[in-house]
């Protein structure tokens, strides 16, 4: 049953959250310091536990209970991402490129995959309840 679209769904986030963390940028500030860059532990647990969360729930497609609990807890790994974004944006200065400060926008995109997710195996889940209900 990996063939899915919930699954599709959960390897897409996890190829987002691998591209964001090789082309995360490096933010300085309006001074020059850096003040967040893709090797900091605020950005690589986030990152990688999203991952990882992903590909388990990927292989959890006998258990879709726990499925759509392993993707509610991989929405707060990426909220907490963004939180870190939200606060090294607020230390970049106005003249920095636009594409530094909308890097948060593949988080969101990972989002809406797991949202998405979560509803194909809610929608799994009614169909085997209704099967079960005619047995």
């Amino acid at each position: 049953m990996i063939q899915r679209i919930q699954t599709i769904y959960m390897f897409i986030v996890a190829i987002i959250m691998i591209a964001l963390y090789i082309w995360f940028p490096q933010f300085t500030g309006a001074d020059g310091e850096v003040v967040v860059d893709k090797n900091s532990l605020l950005i690589i647990i986030p990152i990688f536990a999203s991952v990882i969360l992903a590909i388990i729930s990927i292989f959890k497609y006998k258990n879709r209970q726990t499925q759509f609990v392993l993707n509610r807890l991989n929405s707060l790994f990426i909220f907490a991402l963004l939180g870190v974004f939200v606060y090294a944006s607020l230390g970049v200065s106005g003249e920095t490129e636009v594409s530094k400060k909308g890097i948060g926008l593949l988080p969101i995109i990972s989002i809406v995959f797991l949202v998405l997710a979560n509803k194909a195996i809610q929608k799994d889940e009614r169909l085997v309840k209704s099967m079960d209900r005619l047995r």
